[in-house]
C-alpha cells in the first residue's frame, strides 16, 4: 500500500449531486473567526498524479474553495475522472501554476519527474506516499524526494488520510493530519490548507520524523497489540487449566474418554474466566495508580512505564472482556440449559464507569455463590488443582477489597486533595467541591 487506498471510489456521471461533498467545510463564518485562513481558501494548488488518492484530494479541494491544477502525463484520457472545476493538464503546465504541489505518485516513479527539477525550484512539495513495509528504505520517501530535488521544499502530510476520507470528509474518519517539515513558513502553508479543508493539523516536527509517519498506516490496531496477547495468553493458560481437569484428569483416573469436550464445554468454561479476569484488570491500574499517589503524597510525580501504557489501555481490555462473554453466551446456546447456567458471568462493561464495576461486584457474588459448596468438596480438587473460578477470584476480590478500602472517608479525603493538587510536605492551597456544590478554598499541609 503505497497510498491510502480507497476501495469504494464511484465515479459519478456530470451533473449528479455528490451530496456533502459539494459543500466547502468551512462556511463563510468561519473564514470570518479565522481571517487568516482567508487568503490560503482561494489559493491554487497542484497535484502530481491521477490514482484514487490524487482525485479524492483535487475533490475535495475544489469543495473547500481550492483553484486546483492537475498534473498527468495522460491528461485528456484522465481529464473526465476530476471534477470539472479542476484543470487537468500536463505536469510541467501544472507545476508552472502554483507554488504548492501535491506529489501523488509512487516512490520509484519520483525520478520520472527530474524534468521538472527547474520548473519545481523554490516550490513546496507535498509528499503522500507511504511504503509496502514497515522501515522498507533506509530513508523516508519524503527524504529521498527532497534529496532528489534540493531546490525544493518537502513535506510529508496527508499520508495517513484516506481517499475516503477526503471523499467523505472529516467527520467519516481521522480528522487528524500530520505534518513535518524543516521549514517552518512551508509547514504552516501546508497546515493553512488542511485546517479550510476541515482537518486538524498536528505539527510531527522535522523532516526526520517522516519515517515514523510512513510507518503509522501499515501498523494494524496499534494500540490493541498488547490487549490482545494479553487476552490470547490468559486464554491459553485457563484453556490449559480447564483441560488438565475437564479431559486428562477422567482419562488418566477413571479410564473416561472426554475428549469430545475440547472444542465447546472446555472453551465455553475458559471464555467466562477470561472475560472476569479481563474486566478485573480494567480497574486493578486504577487502584495501583491510586496506591501511588496516596504513597508518595502527590499527583504530579510520574507513574512507572508499565502502568503508564496499562491505563491507556484499560479502554481495549474492557472491549475484549466484553467480547470474550459475548462468544460465551454463542457458546452457551450449544450446550443444553443445564450445563450453560453454570458458567454465565455478567459482564456488560466496555468502559470505566460505575456499570462497569458493578458488573464486576454481581459477577463475584454470582461466582462465590456458585462456587462455594464445592470450594470444600475434596472431589473438586483434581490433580489438587482447585477449580478455576476460584483462581479467576483473586484479581476481581483484591480490586473490589481495595476500591472498599479506599472509599473509606479518610482515605477517600486524603486522595481527593491529592488529586486536586495538594502534596504531602507542602502548604497548598486548593480548592473542593462542598456539599452544596459549592467550592471553597483552604490550606492543607502534611500535617493535615
Amino acid at each position: 500500500m503505497l497510498f491510502p487506498v480507497n476501495l469504494s471510489f464511484v465515479l459519478l456521471p456530470k451533473g449528479m449531486p455528490r451530496g456533502d461533498m459539494a459543500k466547502p467545510l468551512l462556511g463563510r463564518r468561519n473564514m470570518e473567526s479565522n481571517p487568516d485562513l482567508a487568503p490560503a481558501a482561494g489559493r491554487t494548488v497542484g497535484i502530481l498524479g491521477s490514482g484514487d488518492f490524487a482525485r479524492s484530494l483535487a475533490t475535495r479541494l475544489v469543495y473547500s474553495g481550492f483553484q486546483v491544477v492537475v498534473g498527468s502525463r495522460n491528461p485528456k484520457r484522465c481529464a473526465g475522472l476530476f471534477p470539472s472545476a479542476a484543470e487537468v493538464t500536463g505536469q510541467a503546465d501544472a507545476a508552472k501554476k502554483t507554488d504548492v504541489i501535491f506529489v501523488a505518485v509512487f516512490r520509484e516513479h519520483y525520478s520520472t519527474l527530474s524534468d521538472l527539477t527547474d520548473v519545481l525550484a523554490g516550490k513546496i512539495l507535498v509528499d503522500v506516499s507511504n511504503n509496502t513495509e514497515i522501515n522498507h528504505h533506509k530513508e523516508s520517501n519524503a527524504e529521498y524526494l527532497a534529496s532528489l530535488f534540493p531546490a525544493c521544499t518537502v513535506v510529508k502530510g496527508f499520508n495517513v488520510i484516506s481517499a475516503w476520507t477526503l471523499q467523505s470528509g472529516p467527520r467519516d474518519g481521522n480528522k487528524q493530519v500530520l505534518i513535518c517539515c524543516d521549514n517552518q513558513e512551508a509547514k504552516r502553508t501546508v497546515a493553512e490548507i488542511a485546517q479550510v479543508m476541515g482537518f486538524t493539523p498536528v505539527d510531527m516536527g522535522s523532516l526526520s520524523s517522516a519515517c515514523e509517519m510512513e510507518n503509522i498506516p501499515l501498523r494494524l490496531l496499534p494500540a490493541w497489540k498488547i490487549p490482545v496477547f494479553l487476552a490470547l495468553g490468559l486464554f491459553l493458560c485457563f484453556y490449559t487449566y480447564n483441560f488438565i481437569r475437564q479431559v486428562l484428569h477422567p482419562y488418566i483416573w477413571e479410564q473416561k474418554n472426554k475428549f469430545y469436550k475440547i472444542p465447546v464445554e472446555v472453551v465455553n468454561s475458559t471464555l467466562p474466566c477470561v472475560a472476569y479476569v479481563m474486566l478485573s484488570l480494567v480497574y486493578l491500574p486504577g487502584v495501583l495508580a491510586a496506591s501511588f499517589q496516596l504513597h508518595y503524597g502527590t499527583k504530579y510525580r510520574r507513574f512507572p512505564d508499565w502502568l503508564d501504557q496499562w491505563l491507556q489501555h484499560r479502554k481495549q481490555i474492557g472491549l475484549l472482556s466484553f467480547f470474550c462473554a459475548a462468544l460465551h453466551a454463542v457458546y452457551s446456546l450449544c450446550l443444553p440449559m443445564r450445563r450453560s447456567h453454570r458458567y454465565q458471568l455478567i459482564n456488560a462493561a466496555v468502559k470505566q464507569s460505575t456499570l462497569g464495576f458493578i458488573a464486576l461486584v454481581v459477577s463475584t457474588l454470582h461466582t462465590l455463590t456458585f462456587g462455594w459448596t464445592r470450594a470444600f468438596d475434596e472431589n473438586q480438587y483434581k490433580f489438587y488443582l482447585p477449580p478455576s473460578y476460584t483462581l479467576t477470584l483473586l484479581v476481581p476480590c483484591t480490586v473490589i477489597l481495595a476500591k472498599i478500602f479506599f472509599h473509606l472517608p479518610c482515605i477517600h479525603q486524603r486522595l481527593r486533595r491529592i488529586r486536586n493538587g495538594w502534596e504531602k510536605g507542602r502548604y497548598v492551597k486548593f480548592t473542593l467541591p462542598s456539599a452544596t456544590g459549592e467550592y471553597s478554598s483552604g490550606e492543607s499541609s502534611s500535617n493535615v
